[in-house]
């Protein structure tokens, strides 16, 4: 296992949003100098709401920046990086200050804080001196940076277990899972998933192809390049609000990550009945849609009637007119009742379970800190419960294809096993058979899909077809 470097040079993160444009990144792009002051503080607000209020990174840093509106548009970016890049490495930042700095745990919330953001920035790359200014710090806070590298050789004597959730920066049972899960892997593993993750758009083939797609984005001044694995992918490599784009918004694409997409392919539907029984705002729907040609019955479920509400307008924006939207009740008989005239008509079921989302740290590094074991426990269990809930509609030859974006076996393989032992119509059919044998042999493990950030440059994200004997 690698050591942890004195003043480890970990990729610079640029885009602070789970795929998500940066607040007013569409305004006219003026390379101002950097008011440190003030991002400093409005860096300090987002990433307090975010650790002491419990607040989501995306809607904390929302909140702070419509309320910063004399910040510079890179002074936007620059607050948001900051803050993103001190999540996916507080644990790392925390015990080298806890060694640079006596006393560390002692001192008041601001003052910790304000440490935090000062080391976290030395590990991405700034010299100590150069921050220490920066941040108009007092002598004894920019001795403390100048102790990091010190530090860092320090933690190169631990255990290799303890040094590891350190340098990764991840509870110690999720730890403990990766090391079970990835073995001499781990370590690559965690590494990608505390870099930035690109900005990926999937191609409405309703309206358009890839390649014309590609065409119209260089023409609005975005470089960009296919996905290795998706054939409906795209990156998209100029920093811009993507949503502010006149392909966007004309429906010509979609915001999705390319292992999302892949996870949508194995659902290839015909166009007849399909159901994605935890559609959300619909970003696997209007994946579907295309696939079935806008003919056919695409259901689109959930508990969550707002976020439907926003599926019906990107359907709209992407002439998508075969889904039938329907709000389900979370459990219980009225869930029943509200499914009773779809059971047992379903060519294709869609269950996206919700999950512990360990596959999208780079997107999400504050939910590592949210996840507990007793947590994840709850996951897996509401996991198993809709897959035998959802299995209810797939009619005699269909199937139902099981999805998360976890990295976790309790979620995946384990809620499989579970299913398919109680359900003994059901078996398992190898992803090659919806993505083809040169495709699955790069994405798929023991006929699961089966994608991470270190291994396919994705999120991480899993994947199981089962048939229903006829």
């Amino acid at each position: 296992m690698a050591s942890l470097p004195p003043r480890a040079k970990f990729p610079r993160p640029k885009s602070p949003r789970s795929q998500k444009p940066e607040p007013d990144e569409d305004e006219p792009r003026v390379e101002r100098p950097v008011r440190e002051d003030l991002v400093a503080q409005a860096a300090l607000e987002a990433y307090g709401s975010i650790r002491h209020e419990n607040r989501l990174a995306d809607r904390a840093l929302d909140f702070t920046l419509r309320h910063k509106r004399h910040l510079y548009s890179n002074e936007r970016r620059t607050v948001a990086e900051r803050v993103y890049a001190l999540l996916r490495r507080q644990r790392t930042v925390d015990a080298l200050l806890e060694l640079s700095r006596p006393g560390f745990a002692s001192l008041s919330t601001s003052l910790q804080d304000s440490l935090r953001l000062a080391a976290s920035r030395v590990l991405h790359g700034e010299s100590a001196d150069t921050v220490a200014t920066s941040m108009a710090l007092p002598a004894e806070d920019a001795a403390t940076l100048q102790r990091l590298g010190p530090s860092a050789t320090k933690l190169d004597s631990l255990p290799p277990e303890e040094r590891y959730a350190i340098s990764a920066s991840l509870p110690d049972f999720l730890a403990r899972r990766f090391r079970a899960e990835f073995g001499a892997d781990a370590e690559a593993e965690a590494e990608a998933l505390n870099e930035r993750a690109p900005l990926t758009g999937r191609v409405n083939t309703l309206k358009t192809t890839r390649e014309a797609l590609m065409e119209r984005l260089r023409t609005e001044g975005v470089v960009c390049r296919e996905t290795p694995l998706s054939p409906l992918g795209v990156f998209l490599e100029t920093r811009i609000n993507a949503y502010s784009l006149p392909a966007f918004r004309d429906g010509l694409f979609e915001i999705q990550d390319e292992g999302s997409q892949l996870l949508g392919m194995l659902v290839d539907p015909p166009p007849t009945r399909v159901a994605d029984c935890c559609a959300g705002a619909g970003g696997k729907t209007l994946q579907l849609a295309p696939q079935m040609k806008n003919r056919g019955d695409l259901y689109a479920l959930d508990i969550d009637a707002r976020r439907l509400e926003e599926l019906k307008r990107r359907a709209r924006r992407a002439s998508v007119h075969n889904v039938r939207i329907r709000v389900v009740p979370p459990e219980g008989e009225l869930a029943r009742e509200a499914l009773a005239d779809l059971a047992g008509k379903m060519d294709r079921v869609l269950v996206d379970a919700p999950c512990s989302g360990t596959g999208t740290y780079r997107r999400k590094p504050d939910a590592r800190y949210r996840l507990t074991e007793a947590s994840l426990a709850e996951f897996a269990a509401r996991q198993k419960e809709l897959l035998s809930r959802f299995a209810e509609l797939v009619k005699p030859g269909g199937r139902i294809i099981y999805g998360t974006c976890s990295l976790l076996k309790d979620e995946n393989e384990d809620v499989v096993d579970h299913f398919l032992k109680s359900r003994p119509d059901f078996s398992r059919v190898p992803v090659a058979d919806k993505l083809g044998d040169a495709l699955a042999a790069k994405v798929s493990r023991d006929g699961y899909l089966r994608l991470t950030p270190s291994r396919h440059g994705t999120d991480g994200f899993f994947g199981a077809i089962l048939l229903r004997a006829k």
